[in-house]
């Protein structure tokens, strides 16, 4: 036992040595981070992606070093987003799935986001883009340590009128019993969104008012969450760029996000700061495969969104910081977006939350060591607290569970969803070093690697949960629940959310405040 905790120790006596290492080379760094929406490790030129060009993104990796295993803490937007500002896997914090408006629920306001400790550390802290981590005013983000907001409380399809659409129309037909979607600026809506045409509005606005933050936090350090709308469906392209690639609406959107960090990027130059400033760029999950044409590329790895398997939770990863971080170095040990809080608080001096977390500080990675192993496992967590597998620097192991599937169906190309079918898997192990698409089960061939494995996923399971067992977890932490009387109103969201939701809905008193 001494000599384990002499390890941690020493551990964290290296990791502190990089952080104040890093720090050393200048003041404390200004932090962008750029998460996109269902874009896969297939979708940038840098990887791989045919029929348009990222030159902006591209040169982001040149300039910086990219991260090859490198994990969402879901498959699925709300639990991914839910770990990244809290550095934990979301069934520790009870957030699960994709939240519909108006449930009520969003993370428990006693855990601490990435943006509260950097708004406490001295930071100027902005998001622009799409929150999706609860929509009551309780849990919006100025409530959560940013000082500035605009952007979406959800998903842009989380409106009325659902998938498919016709730029230059309003539609007439409500498909889905939703509220208007709303677009918010600080805590007040500043105008609902009503067709396509003004959703294609939406990245050239993010963009505008994330690169004036910059240019007004110019002299103080700052942290940017620009969290993209696109390239989740439907795909609101401005008009400028449609038609532009070869891939339609999908290619067109990419090549607009890509333009988007590209004025990023030169507004941080034009202050002065690149030397000093942190570009985190990265994606919520990967691609939603069944959506054909109008989806995203995972590069040839097994399924995709919503699913446990390596294409709905391994995303890009590209790190830029000019003083520090190396060019053009690729970083292939194991490391996740649950990593980033302890990483960003540790450069900036601030203070770890006092609640467990999952994630590590990986400023030893960062700085070109990729002899740091920051994680000896990484779990795949996804919808119902399902923790569906584990992982460690060679092999994964898939817990018995059903999942839903895209093979053996047809995506559609007219911008609605294809069909999935219910598979099942049983126990089974994959060499992700001789095989990334996760095709051929090896358990027989390495029972010894199994019985480790199994046991790796029996301490996680008696900590944070695990429904396709049935265990609850002793370490799980509620989330949080705002009742709201609309709630009544918009029956689809609230049934639709009783499965993956704790707590009665129907009570009339805010739970876990």
């Amino acid at each position: 036992m001494k000599k384990f905790f002499f390890t941690v120790a020493t551990v964290f006596m290296l990791q502190s040595s990089h952080a104040q290492s890093m720090q050393a080379h200048g003041s404390r760094p200004n932090i962008v981070l750029i998460n996109l929406d269902d874009m896969g490790c297939g979708d940038l030129s840098v990887t791989g992606a045919q029929g348009y060009l990222t030159p902006n993104i591209d040169r982001l990796a040149a300039e910086g070093t990219r991260f090859t295993q490198f994990y969402a803490p879901s498959s699925v937007s709300s639990a991914s987003r839910a770990g990244l500002m809290t550095g934990c896997y979301p069934s520790r914090i009870s957030i699960n799935g994709a939240l519909k408006p108006l449930t009520g629920i969003g993370v428990h306001p006693d855990e601490k986001f990435m943006s509260q400790i950097l708004k406490d550390a001295g930071y100027a802290t902005a998001i622009v883009g799409k929150w999706h981590i609860g929509d009551e005013k309780e849990f919006l983000p100025l409530q959560r340590g940013f000082d500035e907001w605009f952007g979406l409380p959800y998903s842009n399809d989380m409106w009325p009128f659902g998938y498919k659409y016709t730029f230059g129309e309003t539609p007439t037909e409500r498909v889905w019993d939703r509220p208007d979607l709303p677009l918010y600026d600080g805590n007040e809506v500043v105008r609902y969104i009503m067709d396509m045409d003004q959703q294609s509005e939406l990245t050239t606005l993010y963009t505008e008012r994330a690169v004036d933050f910059i240019h007004r936090s110019s002299g103080r350090p700052f942290f940017l969450y620009f969290a993209h709308t696109m390239v989740h469906v439907p795909l609101p392209v401005a008009e400028r760029f449609r038609g532009k690639s070869e891939q339609g609406l999908f290619g067109d959107a990419m090549m607009e996000v890509d333009w988007s960090v590209g004025e990023v990027l030169d507004a941080i130059r034009e202050i002065g700061a690149e030397e000093n400033t942190l570009v985190v760029f990265t994606s919520d999950n990967g691609a939603w495969i069944n959506f054909g044409a109008h989806a995203g590329n995972n590069g040839g790895l097994r399924e995709a969104k919503h699913s446990s398997f390596e294409g709905g939770q391994k995303v890009p990863c590209i790190m830029k910081w000019p003083a520090v971080i190396p060019a053009g170095k690729i970083i292939n040990r194991m490391a996740s977006q649950i990593d980033l809080l302890p990483t960003f608080t540790a450069l900036a001096g601030g203070e770890l939350p006092e609640k467990i977390i999952d994630g590590v500080d990986i400023t030893p990675l960062m700085s070109g060591d990729n002899s740091f192993r920051p994680h000896e496992y990484l779990y795949y967590y996804v919808l119902n607290s399902r923790l569906n597998g584990v992982r460690d620097d060679r092999f994964k192991l898939v817990e018995p569970h059903k999942y839903a599937s895209h093979e053996g169906t047809l995506p559609h190309d007219d911008g609605t969803p294809g069909k999935r079918v219910t598979n099942a898997t049983d126990w089974a192990l994959y060499d992700l070093r001789r095989d990334p698409g996760e095709r051929y089960d090896v358990k027989d061939m390495y029972p010894e690697v199994v019985d480790r494995l199994k046991s790796a996923l029996d301490d996680m399971r008696a900590r944070c949960g695990d429904s396709n067992m049935k265990v609850k977890g002793s370490e799980k932490r509620p989330h949080g629940y705002i009742y709201n009387p609309l709630i009544e109103k918009y029956s689809h969201d609230r049934s639709d959310y009783t499965v993956r939701g704790r707590g009665n809905k129907t009570d009339k008193e805010p739970k876990n405040k």
